[in-house]
């Protein structure tokens, strides 16, 4: 019996020694925007907890009530329906589904990742001179690279920010699709090559924080992590500064096609300066300079195609032909396809 009544209070402790080592950092974050998002888990939660708390206790009540063995139970096989039962059981569901559906309909919209920030936290509004840091971010096989376009510096695997300055992200990937995730910052965001996507976010604590690839992409997934560190202003300028005296010198085009070879593990490298034109090439899909870059090929297509047929295929018109919008630019419209035949 003393071996039981161990086994049983090992067994009720068991749930809280494997919680011990979980890092909460979702629900007590150190960005507005993740602040935000753990909120609404738990508002959501307790929500449902509301249906399913009610339902799982009159599971276990009807069983226990209306078992074999209890002779007092009422037995009425001929039983089928109850107006009052009706009403709570599909009332309660529906107003949750409706505040459900309210709250997702807003923070939708609140949490959009593309608007620019509307307060550094519930506390604070932005300063109207504020000019948010821009970082461009590129998903590699198997690591991270970071251009500051402003700063004209480039890392890999390391990305630092200023506390309670507005970040905007700008995302891409090299060859298959990612997806950045800083949980203490804000939700992960999708990395597409030849896309951009983008995240709009604010680190409140300074900190080292976990950031990694959420999205499954061979080999060196396990090991595309980096660190996220949020600075004071000082702090963030003496970071600046040890990147531009990295030994790694200038990120060209030419370097890119190397570091893009895939790896894992990578070290922490630092780019004292990086080439301005390097991550548009990089989002069109044309860092050789030998290929053509998207937006061009988008562009042509949209003037009909390249070579004669494109020319006859291309008719100009006036794109709103109204009395207020006459002097309103042209646009071209494809206006046939050629055949085989023709």
């Amino acid at each position: 019996m003393p071996i039981l009544k161990n086994l049983r209070r090992s067994l009720l402790l068991l749930p809280a020694i494997l919680l011990a080592g979980c890092n909460t950092v979702l629900m007590n974050p150190s960005g507005d925007i993740a602040n935000q998002q753990g909120r609404l888990i738990v508002v959501s939660t307790i929500l449902m907890l509301i249906i399913i708390i009610p339902v799982i206790a009159l599971t276990i009540f009807f069983a226990w009530r209306y078992r074999q063995s209890n002779k007092e139970a009422t037995y009425s096989p001929d039983w089928d329906h109850s107006t009052q039962l009706e009403l709570a059981i599909w009332a309660a569901p529906l107003l949750i589904i409706i505040a459900l559906g309210a709250i997702t309909w807003i923070s939708t919209h609140t949490l959009d990742p593309y608007q620019p920030l509307r307060r550094l936290d519930a506390q604070r509004a932005i300063p109207a001179d504020t000019k948010p840091l821009v970082v461009e971010v590129v998903a590699l096989d198997w690591k991270w690279l970071f251009i500051y376009p402003e700063q004209g510096i480039a890392t890999v695997n390391e990305l630092a920010a200023p506390v309670d300055r507005p970040i905007e992200f700008r995302i891409t990937a090299s060859s298959v699709m990612n997806s950045f995730f800083i949980p203490a910052l804000a939700g992960q965001i999708y990395a597409m090559p030849g896309m951009q996507t983008k995240l709009n976010a604010v680190i409140n604590k300074p900190g080292e924080f976990e950031g990694f690839s959420a999205n499954y992409s061979g080999a060196g997934f396990s090991g595309m992590r980096f660190k996220f560190h949020g600075l004071t202003n000082e702090g963030f300028d003496q970071w600046i500064a040890k990147v531009k005296t990295g030994k790694e010198g200038e990120l060209t085009r030419e370097q890119y096609k190397k570091l893009e070879v895939p790896s894992e593990r990578e070290p922490v490298r630092h780019y004292a300066t990086v080439d301005p034109s390097l991550y548009d090439a990089i989002l069109n899909l044309c860092v050789d300079r030998n290929k053509m870059c998207m937006k061009e090929m988008m562009a042509i297509d949209a003037d009909g195609g390249m070579g004669k047929p494109g020319a006859f295929n291309v008719a100009t018109k006036q794109a709103w032909e109204t009395d207020t919008l006459v002097d309103s630019p042209k646009r071209k419209y494809v206006t046939a396809m050629c055949t085989t035949e023709e």
